[in-house]
């Protein structure tokens, strides 16, 4: 692109949202070019509209400068998915971040929802307690900002079971065709107009009302799965990102679109609920319950949380901050003390005499000198066993769960407790604390530890030897083996810490190539970004929904040309 060129192009974006919204300092731009733990590349400009017309214009100018945009949300993906990766694009990039079209409209008597793009997950949990309901996901994404446009587009899973990924047919969106002809799709299920600014600027403003949305529109969630995590013979996995049976045009796009909207079911929060933590040395106690609860109980779980304890002595330091800052501040503090300490280790970072990820060396440090932070119970339960899981039931659940755990036990080397309320917090909050402990051991012992090889794995339903034993050529590389997940859906978390001086990459394929062999899928729940390869069907859908691949190209380790080269 020629220096005129770029410079019409800014010039054309500045006028579209202004000076202050149209960045193009390298220093300015790095938050959003660098994701939160993987990817970075350069950009033209960052572009942060202000209307949803604005973000339509931006994305007109752009496709007439034949630019590639990556639409970006909140940039709390762990994959790289939603910035550049490397500078070997073919064209030049421009990030539109929708940080500043916040916008949550509650229908349908609370049973459904509209988000605008820049809609957080924990502003939307917030909205519906007022008519007692809950979204897709509650504790964990939503607490450091997440956005639910994100989490539609990547099909993210969570640990709620009844609920599923995250899934819609029903949204408002920008296609590119095979001509690269720009247009916008009404998929809403709401009468907002015939022309693009006019449907943009009335869902903007909620200009509409009861008579013009369509009850019938399409589903705002996957009904379906109540019934397929059941299926617990089936020899495949429940839930994995590229499973083209939860793709519907936004739903799965991972940036292929431009999505303006999305419409979404909303859930009944439970009258009642109770934590019973399970504790024992034997999975397959663990296979026992969970075929049992899945396969018998009347209702199914409101999560299944699993965490081994090698992640529960390492969350219990490296989490120890993150689970105080949720205890005693609130998730509504967290978002605001992630960008607070990106911002504390970028300051830092310049001044030569700190050291890198001040911020995570501050805080451990620091935590190290407070009270333990988890309740005695689960500390006895960590030095009696080897594998923990944290069963939340609600409502009719609570005493089916009970009296199977009861009699199941009896006979068993394992042992259960039912949780008090200090207890089942605290035993939430470390579960969720285990999920970054592995990157903050890295950040503070960065002198003998190359990087986290993270995977996120979907088994099959069928599975019964579920945990991983690496053989020894491969276990010889790693200081420690984090695996915590989502037990009753199959899906586990993996993070391994790996050795300084160790080929990281060389190391996932190997694990990848076993996985492959137990016929695993992965990612899960995280979607493939730039560290997993596309397999052909979520490849042929990226293409469909993005002929000229100007969308967010190079995703799933695809072609990054245009057209597709």
């Amino acid at each position: 692109m020629k220096s005129n060129q770029t410079a019409q192009l800014i010039e054309q974006l500045q006028g579209i949202v202004g000076h202050k919204y149209t960045l193009t300092n390298p220093n300015r731009t790095l938050p959003y070019r660098q994701g939160i733990r993987f990817g970075e590349g350069d950009a033209l400009a960052v572009v942060l509209p202000g209307t949803l017309v604005e973000q339509w214009q931006v994305l007109k100018a752009c496709v007439e400068a034949d630019v590639i945009v990556i639409t970006q949300s909140a940039n709390t993906g762990l994959t790289g998915g939603s910035t550049p990766d490397g500078n070997d694009y073919d064209r030049p990039i421009v990030i539109v971040s929708t940080r500043r079209l916040d916008g949550i409209k509650v229908i349908e008597n609370g049973e459904q929802v509209v988000c605008l793009p820049g809609s957080t997950l924990f502003r939307l949990e917030k909205e519906l307690k007022k008519y007692h309901r809950g979204p897709h996901s509650v504790i964990g994404s939503s607490c450091i900002g997440a956005s639910v446009m994100g989490g539609v587009c990547n099909n993210s899973g969570g640990a709620l079971i009844q609920r599923g990924p995250a899934y819609t047919q029903m949204a408002v969106f920008a296609q590119l065709d095979q001509q690269g002809q720009l247009r916008l799709v009404n998929h809403l299920g709401i009468e907002l107009g015939d022309d693009p600014e006019t449907i943009l600027q009335n869902l903007q403003n909620h200009t509409y009302t009861d008579k013009d949305i369509k009850r019938d529109a399409g589903l705002g969630h996957d009904h379906h799965y109540c019934d397929h995590v059941r299926e617990i013979d089936a020899d495949t996995p429940a839930r994995f990102n590229a499973d083209p049976a939860r793709h519907y045009e936004a739903s799965g796009s991972a940036g292929r679109l431009m999505v303006f909207a999305v419409r979404l079911d909303t859930f009944p929060l439970e009258q009642k609920s109770a934590v019973f933590y399970i504790g024992t040395n034997d999975i397959n106690e663990l296979n026992g319950i969970r075929r049992h609860i899945l396969g018998q109980f009347k209702t199914l779980p409101v999560s299944g949380e699993y965490i081994h304890r090698v992640a529960f002595d390492i969350a219990a330091v490296y989490g120890k901050p993150t689970f105080l800052a949720i205890k005693k501040l609130g998730t509504d503090m967290m978002p605001r003390m992630f960008v607070f300490k990106n911002w504390v280790d970028r300051v830092t970072a310049k001044i030569p005499f700190f050291p890198k990820n001040f911020s995570d060396r501050f805080s451990i440090f620091a935590c190290k000198f407070l009270p333990n932070h988890l309740p005695k119970s689960l500390r006895d339960y960590r030095d009696r066993y080897e594998h923990h899981l944290i069963l939340k039931m609600a409502d009719d659940g609570i005493a089916e769960a009970e009296a199977f755990l009861k009699d199941y036990f009896q006979n068993k080397n394992g042992n259960y407790f039912l949780c008090n309320e200090k207890e089942a917090e605290a035993a939430m909050l470390h579960r969720f604390a285990a999920a970054g402990a592995a990157t903050s051991y890295r950040n503070v012992h960065s002198k003998t530890v190359e990087n986290i090889v993270a995977l996120d794995i979907a088994l099959r339903r069928n599975d019964t030897d579920w945990f991983e034993t690496l053989p020894e050529n491969i276990d010889q590389n790693f200081i420690y083996k984090m695996y915590y997940g989502h037990f009753f859906c199959y899906v586990f978390h993996q993070d391994y810490i790996a050795k300084k001086g160790v080929d990281c990459d060389k190391v996932k394929e190997e694990i990848l190539a076993l996985l492959d062999q137990r016929g695993a899928q992965y990612p899960a729940e995280h979607n493939v970004g730039h560290l997993y390869h596309a397999n052909e069907d979520l490849k042929k859908f990226y293409q469909e929904l993005d002929p000229t691949n100007s969308l967010n190209p190079g995703i799933g380790k695809t072609s990054k040309k245009k057209n597709w080269a």
